[in-house]
């Protein structure tokens, strides 16, 4: 098992089979029904070298879990530059700073097939924390506007304010060499 990073109490490592099941336990106490399939399916898109999976452990509880597409399956960057997916730091884990050092090892980790990485985050309110923290560390919007369901969204056209309205944005991992 791979560890990305190790301080104090905190420990990011490479996600684990049994990862799954305390992902969802954690997200039944919140009264949430998420299909364990997802993270079956990042489980093994982490074995086929699709997606790496960076689980955070606090005193030796999961604490949270970030996901790096190494190609952006949706969006404007679709095919063509890494994507981070799903970054969750669960509640009582929340403002140890978590959330920035899984965000450090997708960023370092994507560094190394891009000089940007991407990203989408959602609108509505549950999406805050994470609308912070990415402007904090210097995502910018993309340009495209917003997107729902899959596709860039029309001035003007009606959409519903949920998981699937989302902005694209983009950070620079360092400066290209021009010639």
């Amino acid at each position: 098992m791979k560890v990305y990073f190790e301080k104090a109490h905190v420990i990011i490592r490479e996600m684990i089979a049994t990862d799954a099941e305390a992902f969802i336990k954690v997200f039944q106490t919140y009264g949430w029904h998420h299909e364990i399939e997802t993270y079956v399916g990042y489980f093994k898109e982490q074995a086929e070298g699709i997606r790496k999976v960076y689980v955070a452990e606090y005193k030796h509880k999961v604490a949270g879990f970030c996901t790096l597409l190494l190609q952006a399956q949706t969006g404007p960057w679709k095919d063509k530059l890494p994507e981070i997916s799903d970054l969750r730091v669960f509640n009582e884990f929340q403002n140890k700073g978590i959330g920035s050092i899984l965000l450090d090892c997708a960023e370092d980790d994507a560094s190394h097939y891009s000089d940007q990485v991407t990203l989408a985050v959602g609108l509505h309110a549950g999406y805050g924390n994470a609308q912070r923290i990415y402007a904090k560390r210097g995502y910018i919007p993309d340009g495209s506007g917003v997107w729902y369901k899959g596709k860039p969204l029309a001035p003007y056209e009606n959409c519903c304010n949920d998981d699937a309205l989302l902005l694209y944005m983009s950070k620079k991992l360092r400066e290209t060499n021009a010639s």
